[in-house]
């Protein structure tokens, strides 16, 4: 089995020598809503590049009007007024990206990033204001920073829904921005802040309309309560309940890419940078044995599989940027072979060169047999990998294409001062 999968690899893949070899990918792309680019590590230069030059054609050729990331809305939002010029002190991308104080910083906080954020702006500075790109964020973690930007705005509006916020970071106010805290105590001795981010999700989306302008203060309120309810919900649920947390993740960032899609009305196409556990369809791996969901599948299930287009990405071996726990500092670590029989091994096997694979209804079944497939976190220890890091995946049901880089190096981060876990 292993020898014809080796075989239907070299018969059916492309090669990969440069960016031009891209339009085998771009080629298959035509009336799709939402294309998304994953990654098989949170550090590795070559995926963010790959995804960037994806992007810039798929924003050129087949008029795609936005990024959206998995990182944290306000951060973000730093990105996107910048690159739509509505950010008057910041004069490089390099300063804006400091916006990105959570840790893990190297995420968003790189060289490879930055790079694309130029590229971005100058693009939006030779199109008129509808078709701008925007830059968003669509992860959960950013609870206190939402609230913060929802004070700061209504404050300044001198809006009456400020006292619903007051009600909510006064109720927070105890746990000392420390999520693990506010978990334990909501979860286990049932004090928690429900009632207040309800009410003020309510109070927003009640008077969203009050709020338009010309630089999204509508959306950017709208998404900021969204994240501090569902935020809300995935701490609380998080000490207990490991499956249900991140199924409330995956549905918030779905939900946030729905606001975003609703708002810019019949113009949205969106491009999704996400780790390949949250793009690849759940449904193709263990996942959805332990009764995961993750945003490939609720996008597929939700638009139809015609509308979504899902990349995946992998490499055999290289250098990557993680740390070995939670909160440690970011180190360089070797990325080893790949396990004997995964599908980076397997595609090694077919030749030692980069390459393409597209899976369409004349090859789909050839690459239907589950194999592992490695994902590496921000947390990673090369020497365990073999005991946690690699996902059961039928790969043609998980992807509509795979790219495959051999030897891979780790990210260019750039030195940011964490205020937040």
């Amino acid at each position: 089995m292993e020898q014809e999968m080796i075989d239907s690899i070299r018969n059916c893949a492309v090669p990969f020598v440069d960016f031009h070899d891209l339009d085998v990918i771009l080629r298959e792309i035509d009336q799709q809503k939402l294309v998304l680019l994953g990654e098989s590590s949170h550090g590795t230069s070559e995926f963010y590049k790959i995804r960037a030059e994806l992007s810039k054609r798929l924003i050129m050729e087949k008029g795609f009007t936005f990024i959206a990331v998995e990182g944290d809305w306000p951060a973000c939002q730093a990105v996107n007024q910048y690159i739509k010029g509505w950010d008057r002190q910041n004069t490089h991308a390099r300063d804006v990206v400091q916006a990105f104080n959570r840790w893990p910083t190297w995420m968003w906080a790189n060289e490879e990033i930055v790079e694309f954020i130029e590229w971005l702006k100058q693009y939006n500075q030779t199109q008129p204001r509808e078709k701008q790109v925007g830059f968003y964020g669509i992860d959960v973690y950013s609870l206190w920073e939402s609230m913060d930007e929802l004070f700061r705005y209504l404050k300044k509006k001198n809006s009456p829904e400020l006292e619903a916020v007051r009600d909510a970071l006064a109720c927070f106010e105890p746990f000392n921005r420390q999520a693990e805290k506010y978990g334990v105590s909501a979860a286990f001795y049932h004090e928690d802040c429900r009632d207040e981010v309800v009410k003020l999700l309510t109070d927003i989306c009640l008077k969203r309309n009050t709020y338009f302008d010309d630089v999204e203060s509508g959306l950017n309120l709208e998404v900021n309560a969204l994240i501090t309810a569902n935020a809300e919900n995935y701490y609380r649920t998080m000490v207990t309940d490991d499956t249900e947390s991140w199924n409330i993740r995956d549905r918030h960032m779905v939900e946030v890419l729905n606001r975003i899609m609703t708002f810019f009305s019949h113009q949205a196409k969106g491009i999704v940078w996400e780790h390949n556990t949250h793009v690849g369809d759940a449904r193709a791996t263990d996942m959805a044995d332990e009764g995961m969901v993750n945003v490939g599948q609720i996008l597929r299930e939700q638009e139809g599989a015609e509308q979504i287009y899902i990349v995946g990405f992998g490499t055999h071996r290289g250098s990557v940027i993680a740390a070995s726990q939670w909160g440690d500092d970011f180190k360089i670590m070797i990325t080893p072979p790949a396990e004997a029989g995964s599908w980076e091994d397997l595609m090694y096997k077919a030749s030692a060169s980069n390459k393409i694979l597209i899976f369409k209804e004349n090859n789909k079944e050839l690459f239907h047999q589950p194999v592992g497939h490695r994902a590496i976190g921000v947390v990673y220890s090369p020497k365990y990998e073999h005991l946690g890091n690699y996902v059961p995946s039928k790969m043609s049901e998980r992807y509509n294409a795979f790219i495959y880089v051999t030897n891979t190096n780790a990210l260019q981060p750039l030195e940011v001062e964490i205020a937040y876990l």
